[in-house]
């Protein structure tokens, strides 16, 4: 993409396991038309795909009457993604993941996708809704990577 205004694409996805691989395909298409070397594609998809799940898991409590927001907006030298539910947000970021501990079978296998998301994303940032819905996480991968 060579112009310089922001180009945005919305998804709205049904709170059903198997649909966050279509919020994984549309970022996948849009970053590639930014640019993106495929490592960091790859990078994008993944966290993408942890943010919906943890939407209609945790977000949405795999209530089909709702669905799953996901805005995708292109800019110069970024993609912002926010993966919107209506779920109240979490109020605290659970405590790191042991990653040995889990491989060991001590700790539950799960509730590493908010540790995931960070180390693939430049930024991760979790928004509580207002309410008590509409919460969202919003990520930011950036082009070039480095400091902000």
């Amino acid at each position: 993409m060579t112009e310089t205004k922001s180009t945005t694409v919305e998804v709205r996805l049904p709170t059903r396991m198997g649909y966050e691989k279509v919020a994984m395909s549309t970022a996948s298409a849009v970053a590639k038309l930014m640019g993106f070397p495929e490592d960091r594609v790859e990078d994008l998809k993944t966290a993408v795909a942890e943010a919906c799940i943890n939407a209609i898991e945790h977000g949405n409590r795999l209530n089909e009457k709702l669905s799953v927001g996901v805005v995708l907006s292109a800019g110069p030298d970024q993609l912002e993604v926010k993966v919107i539910d209506d779920g109240k947000g979490i109020k605290t970021q659970p405590a790191k993941p042991d990653i040995d501990r889990k491989m060991h079978g001590e700790e539950d296998p799960r509730g590493m996708g908010m540790f995931l998301i960070q180390a693939l994303v430049d930024e991760a940032e979790w928004v509580p809704g207002t309410d008590g819905k509409s919460s969202y996480v919003r990520l930011v991968i950036r082009l070039a990577k480095g400091p902000e």
